[in-house]
């Protein structure tokens, strides 16, 4: 499998380097050159394929030649062990819960995936690489987790100060080992706009690799969920509608390539809080990204979302397609709290605030009698503690993983600039 730059002006690679060097020279996101979608039977008889066999056939044409099938097999088993159950909320809609992982967070699939293939791939090679990653909340715990320990790699991970839960930041300040967190004076796209910087950077890029959805091996796995869901809901013979919060919109990117390798989805509702980037060019056709402002949902809180522009490919930059199978709409905090409460107080299920943005996402797409809905709980609720405890005026009971690093001592550098972040990757 090759791939190509979205900039159109470099070379193609196939997926390993792909995967090492994370962003294509000319700054564009790699993009694989063919899409094959599965037999029909395989969809036909779902229910009959394990987690690990579904992953390894939905994943396979993406990797090629570059890591055997055995190989493979053995990353996918090491990645997928643990459950990602549905929850029915009413009649026609259900969440399905991403948390179930080690951290906590939907990332720790990605995370996990990409870490095993970039150790396989460096497995015979002596020279150390850098995992470079910005995070608004969650990507930076599940990276960090996923890499810890890793053979030959070392993670740097920069996050805007102030502006991660308590949780999320101990997550990624507290493991130590191979793992160095760099607070950043901004916001997420100030850390994200650093590191697309540092791949541009001619003196330190060799060496580096970048473990956020833009990286291919982070982003395809999250397909994963959205067959597993179908798996699970195909005895309801409904359209099935998936609303997906939605920050840089990597995994519901890997739901509509999904769509596009032949799961039967209906539509997809990319739900955002007040960062509208999308909502707004879905009105006029015009993308213009902004500042992201802070929000309760902060893993959502970015301006210049980097997977839109792959879901633009996706459909072959369309703009009447595009809105025909994807809608977005944005929600203000207050419509978030208001959510989490109806749902809890209809249902007794607790949602994250990311996961009310889904639910309402699915609301004000107005589902029909013939579809059912899914929201994606992307997050535990104890990663967002105070605000879902003072919305929903209840304790949240803190998990084991949770509270083994509450009282972890927090190490992080802190910095403000690009010089900065390159004086630390030089030294």
């Amino acid at each position: 499998m090759n791939y190509y730059s979205l900039n159109h002006n470099s070379p193609k690679t196939n997926f390993k380097n792909a995967v090492i060097s994370g962003i294509a020279p000319d700054r564009g996101l790699y993009f694989p050159e063919k899409i094959s979608p599965i037999s029909t039977d395989f969809f036909e008889n779902i229910e009959k394929y394990s987690h690990h066999e579904i992953a390894f056939e939905v994943i396979k044409q993406f990797v090629g030649d570059e890591i055997p099938e055995e190989k493979l097999k053995d990353i996918i088993s090491e990645t997928i062990f643990f459950d990602f159950p549905l929850v029915k909320i009413d009649e026609n809609c259900a969440s399905l819960e991403l948390f179930h992982g080690p951290t906590m967070a939907f990332k720790d699939v990605g995370a996990k995936f990409m870490a095993k293939c970039l150790e396989y791939f460096n497995e015979n090679n002596n020279e150390e690489v850098t995992v470079l990653v910005a995070t608004s909340g969650d990507t930076g715990g599940a990276v960090a987790n996923g890499f810890l320990g890793t053979k030959g790699v070392n993670v740097v991970i920069l996050y805007p100060s102030g502006k991660v839960s308590d949780i999320q930041e101990k997550q990624l300040t507290t493991l130590g080992q191979n793992i160095t967190a760099l607070e950043v004076n901004g916001v997420f796209d100030d850390c994200q706009e650093m590191v697309k910087t540092a791949f541009l950077d001619a003196e330190i890029a060799r060496k580096l690799t970048s473990a956020n959805s833009i990286n291919v091996a982070r982003w395809l796995p999250q397909m994963f969920y959205y067959f597993y869901a179908f798996k699970t809901l195909k005895s309801l013979n409904k359209e099935l509608v998936f609303s997906v919060p939605s920050g840089n919109f990597g995994n519901i990117c890997a739901g509509i390539m999904a769509q596009k390798l032949g799961l039967p989805i209906k539509h997809f509702v990319a739900a955002t809080n007040i960062n509208d980037t999308v909502p707004n060019y879905l009105i006029d056709g015009k993308y213009a990204p902004k500042p992201s402002k802070p929000t309760i949902s902060n893993a959502m809180d970015v301006g210049n979302p980097s997977n839109f522009i792959r879901i633009q490919e996706l459909f072959e930059n369309n703009f009447a397609d595009l809105k025909t199978a994807f809608s977005s709409f944005s929600f203000t905090d207050d419509e978030t709290r208001e959510a989490m409460k109806k749902i809890y107080t209809n249902s007794n299920y607790i949602t994250d605030p990311h996961g009310a943005v889904g639910y309402l996402g699915l609301q004000k797409y107005g589902l029909k009698t013939t579809e059912f809905g899914v929201f994606l709980e992307t997050a535990h609720p104890v990663k967002f503690l105070e605000v879902v405890e003072n919305t929903l005026s209840i304790k949240v009971t803190i998990p084991e993983q949770i509270q083994k690093i509450m009282n972890k001592e927090k190490v992080a550098k802190k910095i403000s600039s690009y010089q900065e972040l390159k004086e630390y990757l030089t030294s």
